[in-house]
């Protein structure tokens, strides 16, 4: 059950439309030093090394849930692996971008930021809501927070989210890369991203996304979506029209028709609870 404070949270943010949550988190100018091309140029130290990350998904990452979800389980991370997933990600923002073509840094990134998301929930649970896990009383929780330095730069998931991987990359799935933790959003994935296949993988968990109810559902004949079409309504098509055809073009052919038909109202909705997985 999520806590009294934030479920009230959660009701404010949902009311929020992208403009004004923007406007609200106040996420800063994008940060040109982690520019692909310019992060591409310069000398680094290879590809970043995802085996441990690999193997704490395997172990901890439960995919094969009822409600298709994925959820994890923060209960059972040890305290030696919880300190393993603390140090590989420093080791990670000491290797940084450098010297990586764009979609592996784009997998760098995405990657670097749902692992700090796990292990700040780690660092607090357990939680009802990663909402809780807030600096201030009037936090929209923990996405402010300096969590690691990058090439000298202080960097938190926001920034992460909507100072880089937005704005520098233009790549509109990313939406469906990032995992926050929560039920509403998006899975968090089985496997690191890699730059080899990020095209397929930024395509599946959007087409998975939109499979799924919590992305898209016709409910008594009106179309609920995800928040994440509200809040960052700029990153997709613009206009009505073309977004139900670019909803249509990669949700399950049953929807197709219906999405491209529609013109009712449109609902919003996001489930901030937790994705803890039950049991040991």
């Amino acid at each position: 059950m999520l806590s009294l404070r934030s479920t009230a949270l959660a009701a404010l943010l949902a009311l929020l439309p992208g403009a004004a949550l923007a406007a609200v988190l106040g996420y800063g100018a994008p940060l040109a030093e982690f520019a692909p091309a310019t992060q591409a140029a310069l000398a680094g130290s290879g590809s970043p090394a995802s085996a441990f990350y690999a193997r704490f998904l395997e172990r901890y990452l439960v995919t094969d849930t009822p409600d298709g979800i994925h959820r994890l389980r923060y209960g059972a991370v040890t305290a030696e692996d919880r300190a393993a997933l603390e140090a590989w990600v420093a080791a990670e923002a000491q290797r940084g971008p450098r010297g990586l073509a764009r979609n592996a840094q784009f997998a760098y990134w995405a990657n670097l930021y749902n692992a700090l998301t796990v292990a700040r929930v780690l660092k607090a649970y357990p939680v009802s809501s990663i909402l809780d896990l807030k600096r201030w009383p009037w936090s929209f929780g923990p996405w402010d927070d300096d969590l690691i330095t990058v090439q000298g730069i202080s960097l938190s998931l926001n920034a992460i989210e909507h100072r880089i991987l937005r704005p520098l990359f233009a790549e509109p799935r990313v939406h469906f890369a990032l995992n926050c933790a929560s039920l509403g959003c998006p899975n968090l994935l089985p496997e690191p991203f890699t730059g080899d296949v990020l095209e397929a993988d930024l395509q599946s968990a959007l087409e998975a996304h939109l499979a799924h109810p919590r992305g898209i559902a016709f409910e008594d004949g009106q179309l609920t979506l995800s928040s994440l079409f509200d809040w960052y309504g700029e990153d997709f098509p613009q206009g009505r029209e073309a977004l139900l055809a670019y909803l249509a073009s990669a949700a399950p052919e049953t929807l197709g028709p219906s999405l491209r038909a529609y013109d009712g109202p449109i609902a919003f909705r996001y489930d901030w609870a937790l994705n803890d997985a039950p049991g040991p």
